[in-house]
């Protein structure tokens, strides 16, 4: 396995689990109606404000529509790889980063005018959610951060958590711990297996409940799940490892040209995706 295909697995192996706002959250414009619930200049309908559920929506309408595009990404660039050609490490970052705020720009359109959004009031809207300190918007700044965190793993920029003109560093203020190969690659076994099994206690519960998995709105149920659940899974058994999220990302690329650790991650990578299929969920 090239060495660079490490940037995949940070980006679209992970995305199942590791699970992104750009860097402004949106960046093209819109022409829907509806207002800001932070409006002062009139009264207005609360139905004609942005709403906190309003933002999740679109936010979770973002999710599932960029990781789509991420995954035939990481295909076209695997199959790139698999011919023989190598790309290395700068380029396919800046290569996977373009691509997706290309797909993104034309996704949000589709996904503002669904839900009928103005792009500058839904912006000021889910800063105005994400600065506050209400447990009434914790589920808000979910799902806002669930986005970031995507673009961040695609990007390479750390921009969780970061909000306009705070003069903040978002994620990148954590003091990351160096940590050898070896600790690496026993990290990477403990948190592939506990993604897996948080993947496969979502599907089961679906089972359960004689949920239809092939039903696109079940699947989509199922893929949100899973970005609220699987990553603090994920995360909890890096704990375990005396880890972070960050040290075991900075460990990848700190080691991503060495041929063992791409071999493993690939591995672990597509045992993964040989557990979900038997599920009945798709790679």
């Amino acid at each position: 396995m090239p060495p660079s295909s490490n940037t995949l697995l940070l980006a679209a192996a992970g995305s199942a689990a590791l699970v992104l706002a750009a860097k402004t959250a949106f960046s093209s414009s819109s022409t829907s109606s509806r207002s800001s619930s932070s409006d002062q200049n009139e009264p207005l309908d609360p139905d004609e404000c942005i709403q906190a559920d309003d933002v999740i929506a679109i936010f979770d309408d973002l999710f599932i529509n960029m990781q789509s595009v991420l995954a035939q990404l990481s295909q076209q660039i695997q199959q790139i790889q698999m011919a023989g050609q190598s790309i290395p490490e700068p380029q396919l970052r800046q290569l996977l980063k373009g691509e997706f705020e290309r797909a993104l720009k034309v996704k949000q359109q589709a996904v503002f005018d669904k839900h009928d959004v103005d792009e500058d009031c839904l912006r000021d809207a889910t800063w105005e959610f994400m600065a506050s300190d209400s447990e009434e918007y914790a589920k808000v700044q979910k799902s806002v951060e669930r986005f970031q965190r995507l673009y961040e793993n695609v990007s390479g920029e750390q921009i969780v958590g970061r909000l306009p003109n705070d003069g903040k560093n978002a994620s990148s203020s954590a003091v990351v711990v160096e940590i050898s190969k070896e600790k690496l690659l026993q990290a990477a076994e403990v948190y592939f297996d506990a993604l897996t099994n948080s993947m496969k206690a979502i599907v089961d519960e679906a089972k359960a409940q004689g949920k239809n998995l092939h039903d696109p709105a079940v699947a989509q149920e199922i893929q949100i799940a899973f970005a609220s659940k699987v990553n603090d899974a994920g995360e909890e058994a890096l704990q375990t490892e005396g880890l972070t999220l960050n040290d075991f990302k900075s460990a990848i690329e700190k080691h991503s040209s060495d041929p063992e650790v791409g071999r493993t991650l690939a591995m672990l990578q597509m045992k993964q995706q040989q557990q979900l299929m038997a599920l009945g969920i798709g790679p």
